[in-house]
């Protein structure tokens, strides 16, 4: 039942972007088609499930067993990276058109903030494996429901009479705080 909770927890009730304000480079830069939100969730919520997993392991294993949680940033942020750059010549090898589309993007999830966050809070919280597991895919899919409302709600305002001042940047972070204000009346239902 934890593990639901734990996943329920990261994908809506603390989303990591709409209510950590993590991850927020490619919130705004990759949400303005769906199809390409879609992607860059998938392959984020891979990343950050990996990341989860693997970090666990690492920091139980290796940091804790040999007194050495002092290395647990640098650490993480080297597995991460190790992580992205699979995820990126797998994305480059099977799906060229995909890879060109997510651009610049791809490679800056080894700088995403949410996924070294995930990383941080599980080993902070000391979730068990099932549920720092639990945990990386909760908030991969909550980064990619974010990501895709935010990518429908764009395709619509292309089509809408919005006022020359607020077109662009403007009118996306008043979205964007529209969204985290939503999200945030979500606070307090799930404390894992």
């Amino acid at each position: 039942m934890k593990i639901l909770l734990v996943f329920i927890s990261a994908a809506i009730v603390n989303n990591f972007v709409l209510t950590y304000f993590l991850g927020i480079c490619p919130f705004l830069g990759v949400s303005k088609r769906i199809d390409t939100s879609v992607n860059m969730g998938l392959a984020t919520t891979f990343v950050m499930s990996l990341a989860a997993a693997i970090t666990w392991l690492i920091n139980h294993y290796i940091l804790i067993a040999f007194n050495l949680p002092f290395l647990q940033n640098v650490t993480y942020i080297i597995t991460i990276a190790s992580l992205v750059q699979l995820v990126e010549m797998f994305i480059r090898k099977s799906s060229p058109s995909l890879y060109r589309s997510l651009g610049i993007f791809l490679p800056l999830i080894t700088t995403n903030c949410a996924i070294l966050g995930l990383t941080l809070f599980a080993a902070l919280r000391e979730y068990s494996f099932i549920e720092s597991l639990s945990f990386g895919i909760g908030a991969g899919a909550g980064f990619t429901i974010a990501l895709v409302i935010m990518a429908g709600i764009r395709e619509e305002l292309e089509f809408a009479d919005v006022p020359a001042p607020l077109k662009g940047a403007p009118m996306t972070l008043l979205v964007a705080g529209m969204l985290a204000l939503a999200f945030m009346g979500f606070a307090g239902l799930l404390s894992v």
